[in-house]
């Protein structure tokens, strides 16, 4: 970490900056020539395995999931290396909705007739009472 900010600082000398972190100039130069460890490289083949694999399963699966299809698949690798691989990349399933049926569209009683026409006459006071809600209760039932 303290290399690549090294390396992102091109107005201060090399040696200063090392100075100042602490860190050797000759590790730092070692740093910029090497090459990527056998572990970084086959975490990059994963992650695009794993990613590969998230869009032929319609971003349904999550880490548990993927994990046992990439075992199926030969993949030789643990499950928490299967999470963080995938929140390193910002991978999330898609989440399923809940179906929840509002109303019965099926009745089998027909629905009360309008009594009440424009404009509203009503024959005395505590004749008429309405509500704005599909159900009523009444001793006889939801009405």
């Amino acid at each position: 970490m303290k290399y690549a900010w090294i390396a992102g600082e091109p107005g201060h000398a090399v040696r200063t900056l090392c100075r100042v972190l602490q860190v050797s100039p000759s590790g730092f130069y070692a740093w910029r020539t090497r090459r990527p460890s056998a572990r970084k490289l086959d975490n990059q083949r994963l992650a695009n395995r794993i990613e590969q694999l998230h869009v032929e399963t319609r971003e349904a699966y999550g880490a548990e999931r993927l994990w046992r299809a990439l075992r199926l698949q030969g993949e030789s690798c643990g499950r928490h290396r299967v999470r963080r691989l995938r929140s390193a990349q910002a991978i999330q399933s898609r989440r399923r909705r809940r179906y929840l049926r509002t109303c019965n569209s099926y009745q089998s009683v027909p629905a009360a007739p309008n009594r009440l026409t424009w404009p509203f006459a009503s024959p005395g006071p505590d004749r008429v009472w309405v509500a704005d809600i599909t159900y009523v209760p009444t001793q006889q039932g939801w009405l």
